[in-house]
């Protein structure tokens, strides 16, 4: 897991878009990596949407935003179209990268108990390391508390 002021890790994966993307290709901008249970369900379509209509602020502010689930490639094309998400959506059914960030834990849903993606937000400076982390997110204002994190320029 990391800790505040160290290097992510090197991590990859496939996107909704069926294209490939690396971490540390993004490196020289501040970066956001939220993660979320599930596509189209609605606290996880809230939050997408809340990215979503400040994403041209994050780019004011050199950011980019990348969402992180285990759903597939597939789920997330459909999810990202019908939300219209200008970021890409990262598919983690190995779950390397919700490990790599601790986000795995076991969730209770209707007297159910279940691992789950606990919802979090990591912000990545420019050369690479984790400035914030927000776990348990409760997503009403949370897309704003996150742009409010990144300096302005």
């Amino acid at each position: 897991m990391p800790e505040i002021g160290k290097k992510i890790p090197a991590l990859s994966g496939t996107t909704g878009g069926d294209a490939t993307l690396k971490l540390g290709s993004l490196k020289g901008q501040w970066v956001v990596v939220y993660f979320y249970p599930k596509d189209s369900t609605p606290g996880c379509t809230t939050e997408a949407q809340g990215f979503r209509d400040l994403y041209p602020q994050f780019r004011k502010r050199h950011a980019e935003i990348v969402g992180v689930s285990r759903d597939s490639v597939k789920s997330h094309a459909n999810f990202a179209a019908k939300q219209a998400l200008p970021f890409p959506l990262v598919s983690d059914p190995d779950e390397t990268w919700c490990k790599a960030f601790d986000v795995i834990h076991e969730k209770v849903l209707y007297g159910k108990r279940h691992m789950g993606i606990v919802r979090s937000s990591f912000l990545i400076d420019p050369e690479g390391r984790l400035v914030q982390e927000w776990r348990n997110v409760k997503v009403p204002g949370h897309a704003q508390a996150v742009l409010d994190a990144i300096p302005a320029r």
